[in-house]
This record gives C-alpha cells, structure tokens and sequence, in this order.
C-alpha cells in the first residue's frame, strides 16, 4: 500500500435537495429526516459512507485494495476468512477470538486495511465469528444539517398497473411519496493523520475520497432523492500531523446566509456562501474544491 498521509484535514461539505428526500427515516414512514425542535433537516454520516462506498466500488472496482468491506448484502465472515486463507491461518469460530500471537492478529487486521477502502477510511467492526478485529478509521463525518427548516411533503401517488389478472377491474393502488421542496445541507468531517497512519489510508485514498464527495450524487440518482447536488467542498489542511488550529474555528470561516428578500429558500442562489481566508491560523491551507 502507498504511504499514509501525514496532514490533518477538517472540511466542510455544502450538498443540496431539490423536490426529493435526501435521507428517509424508517421510524417516521420514510418521512425526510428533521430536528424535531428546529425542523432543521438531517442526512445521517451513514448515509453519506454509502454513497462514498458506492462511488469507489464503481469508479475504483477494478484496482486492488479497492474493494468495498460493507456492500450490500455481503456475507462479511466470507470476507474475513480471506485474510486467514492468505496468511494460512484457521480461524476459532467457537472463542471468536483473535490469534494469542499478537504478531498473526495484527497481520489479518492490516490485510482487511490493506484490501478494503472503507475499512482503512471509515473503520469497522470485525468481530464476527471469523474475527478479524477492529478498526478505528482515519475519516470520521458528523450529521449534515440543512442551513434552514425544511418542509416536508406526502406527494399522493398511484400505481396504474397490477400483478394479477384477478385484480385488472379493481381500482388502483394509491401511494405516498415523501419529498421536501429544497434544503442546503452542511456536514462536517475530520481526517487524522495518526489514525490514517494505522490503518495505511493513503494520499491516493484521500484524492479520491475528495472525488467522491463531489461526484457521489451524480451516480446515485433516483426519483425518491430528487435532484441531489455537492455545491461546495472546503478542506482544511493542516501542516502537523495532529493539527494547527481547532476544528470549530476553521469551520466558522464557511458561513452560510440567505440572501436578503428570499422568503422561501428554493434554489442554492438564493444563498451567499463566503469563505473567510483572512487571518487564517499559521500552518493552515485553505482549499475550495468546488
């Protein structure tokens, strides 16, 4: 694997929704995710792991130490026994329990780094019957919040065909639908470099982390999510390894505003996004991606 990154990163993320539903909950009938207090929307990390994992499983599916760890119904003890045939080891499904040999448990954690992009990125718990440990990983998301309360909608639809041959006379199904007609998002992230260190998370793994925060919407496209956009991406480089400045004040320098007049925010140029590079901390490198 190539050398791991020896920067600190913080960044922040600028997505939108336009007549789509970013992030259902299954608690609330897939209703858009919302700040009960606030009516602020909310995107879940989780939800934006996935569509990083899918970005890389089609742009990168061919490339060795590529492949995606949590896929869609993926059997991960299949997975895991991979490290153990590769370094001639047989795991102990009854203790599930590493190797006594320090040595051997490290070896089959670093294979999983070694070959799986999430895993050496977002970490992972391994502990299954064919345990491989755990993972702590170099990039870690916070929860997205849009900049405004959002409005949720049921959208009433209707399903014109049906299955069964019995049923052509009946009437047709109705359906809901669950939408909001726009909310800008902001989620903040942070990369560190000890951790990266650990589990070998690469500057070619960070280029394309960066590509797939602004190109995950484009492969991910659906009628439940609208029109879903990246608008802006602000990395934070920091020279050492454990960082120059404190995140939340890097990422007061993005600010967010409703243009004066806008009412009812329906477009991201109903907005004016600055991002203050006056003054910046000593030993930090502000880039706008997008």
């Amino acid at each position: 694997m190539m050398t791991a990154i020896t920067n600190r990163y913080d960044f922040v993320l600028l997505f939108d929704v336009t007549n789509g539903n970013p992030n259902g909950d299954p608690d609330a009938g897939n209703m858009a995710r919302l700040d009960p207090e606030t009516n602020q929307g909310l995107v879940t990390d989780v939800c934006i792991k996935r569509k990083v994992r899918n970005f890389v499983e089609l742009t990168q599916d061919d490339q060795q130490g590529y492949a995606i760890y949590m896929q869609e119904k993926a059997v991960l003890n299949n997975f895991n026994k991979k490290a153990y045939e590769a370094l001639g080891l047989e795991p102990d499904t009854k203790t599930k329990k590493l190797p006594k040999d320090a040595d051997k448990a490290k070896a089959l954690t670093k294979f999983m780094c070694d070959h799986f992009f999430d895993v050496r990125t977002f970490g992972a718990v391994m502990t299954t019957e064919v345990n491989t440990g755990q993972v702590r990983g170099a990039v870690q998301l916070a929860f997205a919040r849009s900049i405004d309360p959002i409005v949720p909608l049921e959208i009433s639809i209707t399903r014109m065909a049906v299955t069964n041959e019995k049923d052509a006379d009946k009437e047709r199904t109705m359906g809901r639908k669950h939408i909001i007609p726009y909310g800008l998002y902001e989620m903040h992230g942070f990369i560190s470099a000890p951790l990266a260190e650990r589990t070998g998370f690469s500057e070619n793994d960070l280029e394309i982390f960066w590509q797939a925060l602004e190109q995950m919407f484009e492969h991910d496209r659906s009628a439940a999510r609208g029109e879903m956009t990246t608008r802006k991406l602000v990395i934070f480089k920091h020279e050492s390894k454990l960082g120059n400045a404190p995140a939340h004040q890097l990422f007061e320098r993005v600010k967010v505003e409703r243009k004066e007049g806008v009412e009812s925010t329906r477009a991201y140029t109903d907005y004016n996004i600055t991002v203050d590079h006056a003054g910046k901390p000593e030993g930090v490198e502000i880039i706008e991606r997008l």
